[in-house]
């Protein structure tokens, strides 16, 4: 099947618009001169987001009413998933944008949902659509850094991923996917994706500045499933560093605060993913500015380049298997985040940056 054509101005649907992430997302659809289409759950807060944006069409649509699904999507090009659980919305989502030829992203940091998405590959090639999952912080920002760092390196021996965080104030869409999301996490170990150990291990890692060393656990998200979906390394594994998981952890933790005029918080973040080959090392690191803020550049720049008919073939696909990671990489950095590239190769270090 041939990529099914959409009018590369048609609307942008959101489900979960009025949710922290949502808001960022539509935000930016806007900057970008795209139009969005206000869709969730909640009467209320869609009523009132509707009101903050004047002349946006709104759909109130509960994730088990098709019919509402559908009339929601007809006539968009796309449609944007950032309502958790995504173990409870991804099916239903997905299911209604191939019904409609729609284009479907979602911000997925959870293992089985990305995974489900993948295994629909099928019904994306048939209905001529591209279904792509965790185009977020957790998980296509990994990716991608993981892709642009192996560049001609067909295999690899190890990938390790850290995330390191200042402090985290989640959302209460984090929380109630923490308490939802129970399943077996994985890592890849020997080419095969296997349970994470228990106790997961820990280690020191030591971040860029000004994070330094620091007490790390295992912690695998969504990320180990899209990576992989296309690269071949032997071992990946992903931590955090511990401070912000407490935290997480911690009831009493408030939600994030905006302090600048975008609404971001002021929670820093470095993603830092070391590519092993051979004894040698290829890095990319990525420094900026909330978590949840950053996912909307990520998800949008990716619906602009399958809406520009940038991709290959419909299915479903990982962001560094779909996209030139480099370039997707180079096109968000500056503004949103610093990125950085090393190489070791034959005892010889190079470093690019792109700030």
């Amino acid at each position: 099947m041939e990529l099914r054509d959409s009018a590369s101005n048609a609307p942008v649907v959101v489900y979960g618009a009025t949710g922290h992430t949502g808001r960022f997302i539509v935000a930016e659809l806007l900057r970008r001169g795209r139009t969005p289409v206000l869709c969730g759950r909640d009467v209320v807060r869609l009523a009132q987001m509707a009101r903050e944006h004047p002349g946006l069409v709104c759909h109130v649509a509960a994730i088990d009413d098709a019919a509402a699904l559908d009339i929601a999507l007809q006539g968009a090009s796309a449609v944007i998933n950032a309502a958790g659980p995504f173990l409870d919305t991804a099916g239903p989502l997905l299911d209604a944008a191939l019904r409609n030829g729609v284009h479907y992203f979602d911000t997925s940091a959870e293992q089985g949902a990305a995974a489900y998405v993948f295994e629909q590959d099928a019904r994306a090639r048939e209905a001529g659509i591209v279904a792509m999952p965790s185009v977020a912080f957790y998980g296509a920002f990994a990716d991608l850094l993981a892709t642009a760092a192996m560049d001609d390196w067909e295999q690899a021996d190890a990938i390790d991923i850290a995330v390191g965080l200042d402090s985290w104030h989640p959302t209460r869409g984090t929380r109630i996917t923490g308490e939802r999301n129970r399943a077996v996490r994985w890592i890849v170990e020997d080419g095969e994706l296997r349970p994470l150990p228990d106790p997961a291990p820990t280690r020191a890692w030591d971040y860029p500045a000004p994070l330094g060393m620091q007490d790390a656990v295992m912690l695998t998200l969504s990320e180990i499933v899209v990576i992989a979906r296309h690269l071949h390394a032997s071992n990946v594994r992903s931590y955090m560093n511990l401070a912000p998981l407490r935290d997480l952890r911690d009831p009493s933790t408030p939600e994030p605060v905006a302090s600048d005029e975008l609404g971001r918080s002021s929670q820093r973040y470095v993603l830092d993913v070391c590519v092993y080959r051979n004894g040698y090392l290829r890095r990319a690191i990525a420094e900026g500015r909330d978590i949840y803020a950053v996912t909307a550049p990520l998800i949008m720049e990716a619906v602009e380049r399958v809406l520009a008919g940038r991709v290959e073939r419909p299915g479903a696909w990982a962001a560094g298997e779909a996209f030139d990671a480099a370039m997707f990489l180079a096109a968000v950095a500056g503004e949103h985040f610093d990125l950085t590239l090393q190489r070791e190769d034959e005892e010889r270090l190079t470093e690019t940056s792109a700030v």
